[in-house]
């Protein structure tokens, strides 16, 4: 059974800083491509940063570009988010994807396996 369990979560001020993690189990995780996305309230769930299955080919959506940047430790099947200058826009509920494929996608049909998400807050 695969699993995918995301933390790090929290409140923080504007300008602040967090760390998400998501640790994978139940699945090769080299080898497959790795995304984080978020969802506000009443609002579609939106692609924030992908990584392809060697680490090296980081993508960002443009709202986050320069200030958040993924990564992902294979020895450790854990991926992260470092989230610098938070803004308060940056409050949402930000879920760990796993995809079967090499590559990174924008969309959220392209991934097979889901966290159940961890609460950012952002406050001004």
């Amino acid at each position: 059974q695969v699993r995918l369990v995301e933390s790090g979560g929290g409140l923080v001020q504007a300008g602040g800083s967090l760390r998400l993690s998501c640790g994978a189990s139940g699945l090769t995780f080299r080898g497959i491509a790795m995304a984080w996305f978020r969802q506000a309230p009443g609002k579609e769930r939106d692609f924030v940063a992908s990584i392809n299955w060697a680490g090296d080919r980081p993508y960002y959506a443009e709202s986050v570009k320069g200030r958040f940047t993924i990564s992902r430790d294979d020895d450790k099947n854990t991926q992260y988010l470092q989230m610098n200058s938070l803004k308060p826009e940056d409050t949402a509920v930000y879920y760990c994807a796993a995809r079967r494929g090499a590559l990174g996608d924008r969309s959220t049909q392209q991934y097979d396996y889901w966290g159940q998400g961890t609460q950012v807050t952002v406050s001004s």
